[in-house]
């Protein structure tokens, strides 16, 4: 046998033999998990109920770290530079298919830097107005948002799904509103029960504790039909808004190049997870509805999502800035 065929034949043997070793011994170490929004927020929740039961069936420590900022595009980038080692995952927000065509010269792809690992479900979002504000049914809300005066609306951030989804409901319905962009889901219920914005914008799965302590009153939700933990409260379609359907998404991402067998072994750990009982009880009680979809799954409902609300950004040119 020729020396150059004897050393190819060699190399293809160690790679074989190295995957198996790879996916065998991994975790030897704790696994950073991120949060790309600040604590309090559905985000830092989601990624909080699901460390607990992945340190428990990895063996390994997975810790939960926030890394907030720019609508979830700075601990996106994060993840996107970290080593494809399987250490480092993240989990993201529907912001994730906004950023790209909002953030001008962004440092990452949101296709190519990123492996696509689990797409954990998603939820309506839900306008809620604090207590301490004059509205008391959606009615209100609508009397006043076709004012000159209109109405003031906060979300979790410039470009993010809630903010998208109200600059298209206000085209369709003539409402004049003052868009308050915050730094995460936990500033902006913050800032909403404290009254200091009168209407908020988040996930079911958000504001649903809130709405539980009376701090704020449920409006409209921004779903095809009416949510299974808000059943009195409206649709958005129910307020005039024909056709309307926005949902809000969580899912797990890595750096590009993770080894396909620890992308797929961390989908089937996160996948074992939603299925324990008391993960599943703690996700549905907070509005979401899981599909636990694949990385193929994922990455293709990202392309689509992607597609739909650059649209959106580019039509009304949106900035970060605005």
């Amino acid at each position: 046998m020729p020396f150059v065929r004897r050393i190819a034949l060699a190399l293809a043997v160690a790679a074989f033999a190295v995957n198996p070793s790879v996916a065998q011994t991994w975790p030897n170490k704790p696994i950073r998990l991120i949060a790309v929004f600040p604590p309090g927020g559905s985000v830092d929740q989601v990624a909080r109920i699901l460390a607990q039961p992945l340190s428990k069936q990895l063996g390994q420590s997975v810790i939960v770290e926030n890394i907030g900022g720019a609508s979830g595009s700075i601990g996106t980038n994060a993840v996107a530079k970290a080593a494809p080692d399987g250490y480092t995952f993240g989990v993201v927000f529907d912001t994730h298919g906004t950023n790209a065509s909002l953030i001008p010269n962004i440092a990452y792809d949101t296709l190519k830097d990123l492996e696509y690992v689990t797409l954990i479900g998603t939820s309506p979002m839900a306008l809620v107005a604090s207590a301490k504000s004059p509205y008391s049914k959606m009615a209100d809300v609508t009397t006043e948002a076709r004012t000159i005066k209109g109405i003031t609306i906060g979300s979790i951030g410039t470009g993010s799904l809630g903010h998208l989804a109200m600059i298209q409901a206000g085209q369709q319905a003539g409402w004049a509103w003052t868009h308050v962009p915050f730094r995460g889901g936990g500033p902006l219920m913050n800032d909403t029960v404290a009254g200091h914005v009168p209407l908020g914008l988040g996930t079911v799965f958000l504001v649903l504790p809130h709405v539980k302590a009376g701090t704020v009153r449920p409006m409209a939700v921004t779903g095809a039909t009416r949510h299974s933990s808000l059943p009195d409260t409206p649709t958005l379609a129910e307020a005039g808004i024909k056709n309307f359907e926005a949902l809000a998404y969580w899912g797990v991402i890595a750096p590009a190049k993770t080894p396909p067998d620890l992308v797929n072994r961390m989908n089937a750990e996160v996948q074992k997870a939603l299925k324990d009982p008391a993960v599943a009880e703690r996700l549905a009680a907070q509005g979401m509805t899981v599909t636990g979809q694949g990385p193929a799954e994922f990455k293709s409902f990202m392309q689509k999502e992607l597609e739909r609300w650059s649209k959106i950004v580019k039509q009304n040119r949106i900035t970060a800035g605005n």
